[in-house]
């Protein structure tokens, strides 16, 4: 099976959803789920760089920004600290 490198492999999203995650078997938090999404979307920017013409993975780019942008509102409207730490972490801006 060929693996496309600008895919975030198994391993590396189990290392990134055991970094974020509250308890041990904690795939769905909104801090797992922006984890996840901030690593997808470092990657697929990498290959854009490369490839200024894929517009298709430019417009699943812009689909994860989207919905990483929602979970972190949500977040920050329903527990503000976990929200701070989220985005100190990741090192996202406000």
């Amino acid at each position: 099976m060929v693996e496309c490198r600008h895919m975030l492999t198994a391993k590396k999203k189990a290392k990134v959803i055991k970094d974020s995650a509250r308890h041990d078997t904690d795939t769905g938090s909104p801090d797992v789920q922006v984890a996840v999404l901030t690593e997808r979307i470092e990657e697929l920017t990498k290959h854009l760089k490369k490839n200024r013409k894929d517009f298709h993975s430019q417009r699943g780019l812009l689909q994860m920004v989207a919905d990483r942008r929602s979970h972190l509102r949500y977040l920050e409207a329903h527990d503000k600290r976990r929200y701070n730490a989220v985005v100190k972490k990741l090192g996202l801006k406000k």
